[in-house]
């Protein structure tokens, strides 16, 4: 089959779909099909076409964690799109590529299946600045009902995706499709001591310190600032542990989060380690003993997925979301409040091996279930219907 991948993000990018989206590609390719991906450049950069992905120049916006606004067509794009005569263009986005990806499909007469990656009234701030935020919420439901409404194939990856879609008001078929990850990447084989050593070295973290970790996108949606908040609460209680928070990722929340760990007196114990290359990730979670996260905007959730992959105890924060993939107390823990957080950190630094074993234990059985291999196959599932329709 031959495939066209239209997003807005894609690697170097760093986010969930981002990697989504790249491991998309790499199971296609490696069962045969033939793919070309669409995507804005990630610099300043021209037009571009090289290893089967399509760079398009486009307007930075900075404001929006470097999202690049492109034009909305592109003849040439729709000549190599013919040359490579693409059977199906499957979209991830919503912004000008996303728009491209529809005038693409109509004009190649080719399906569509879309993939509903993000609850934009979640983000609605960033356009409305508090002004008018419920208007806005209001215009992105009605958005994301018309989106559903004007493609072959409709996909969200969580069933809590498909309930916002119905309590706005969409009767359209849903794929519920997790995104599938490579966990191979995870393995604890690959784990480089040495490296690990030097940098507990270099941030002055000692052998015995427990190291949590926060990761990803440092922004509002993320909540990282409940996670700080918990974290200095349990100092507060257990000034004697030797702890560290490790912050991996940036964002326009940094500047304000840093502020956070002054102001309750922990930025000692709290460092800030910025933006870093997708294959440097899982370095991170090995170096660290609870991967903790706030964020209740998540579609999914990678990277609890990613962390028990890397046999790193998970603390989140309750969301429906997660409800059919973290069990309490059985393959990670949840927390609702500063002192749950509390208490469930407590909890996880007192299990014994036997204990501590069988949560990971259970945590890996959990991420199998999103294997990459399963991912094809519901994937594949969708893109057969799709192609159905158009015969």
């Amino acid at each position: 089959m031959k495939i066209a991948i239209f997003t807005d993000t894609y690697p170097p990018f760093i986010n969930g779909v981002s990697t989504s989206c790249f491991n998309l590609v790499q199971v296609l390719k490696k069962n045969g099909h033939d793919v070309i991906v669409v995507t804005p450049r990630s610099d300043n950069g021209k037009f571009e076409f090289k290893d089967g992905i399509i760079y398009i120049p486009g307007l930075e916006l900075k404001w929006l964690y470097g999202y690049r606004l492109t034009g909305f067509y592109s003849k040439k794009i729709i000549k190599i799109l013919k040359e490579f005569g693409v059977e199906l263009i499957h979209n991830q986005t919503d912004i000008t590529v996303g728009q491209f990806a529809r005038l693409a499909a109509r004009e190649l007469k080719v399906p569509m299946i879309y993939t509903y990656h993000t609850a934009y009234e979640d983000y609605t701030y960033y356009f409305v600045r508090g002004l008018m935020d419920r208007i806005g919420k209001k215009m992105m439901r009605g958005y994301a009902k018309g989106i559903a409404n004007n493609c072959t194939e409709f996909i969200t990856p969580s069933i809590k995706t498909k309930e916002y879609m119905r309590s706005i008001g969409s009767d359209i078929y849903i794929n519920v499709v997790p995104t599938g990850i490579d966990f191979s990447i995870f393995d604890e084989k690959l784990i480089d001591y040495q490296k690990q050593k030097e940098f507990k070295e270099a941030h002055k973290i000692d052998e015995d310190a427990k190291v949590f970790l926060l990761l990803g996108r440092v922004a509002q949606e993320k909540s990282m600032d409940v996670s700080i908040k918990g974290y200095a609460a349990f100092i507060n209680k257990h000034p004697e542990m030797k702890t560290k928070m490790i912050v991996v990722g940036d964002g326009p929340q940094r500047n304000e989060l840093e502020l956070l760990t002054h102001e309750l007196k922990i930025a000692d114990k709290v460092d800030f380690i910025g933006k870093v290359p997708a294959s440097e990730v899982p370095f991170y979670y090995h170096l660290a003993d609870i991967y903790t996260s706030a964020s209740i905007t998540e579609t999914q959730g990678l990277t609890f997925m990613e962390a028990m992959a890397s046999k790193t105890i998970v603390l989140a924060r309750f969301d429906t979301n997660l409800a059919d993939t973290i069990t309490d107390g059985q393959n990670g823990f949840f927390f609702t409040d500063e002192n749950s957080f509390i208490e469930k950190v407590e909890r996880i630094f007192a299990l014994d091996n036997e204990s501590k074993n069988k949560v990971i234990e259970n945590s890996l059985k959990t991420v199998d279930m999103y294997s990459i291999d399963k991912f094809y196959l519901n994937i594949m599932e969708v893109y057969n219907r799709a192609l159905k329709k158009f015969w």
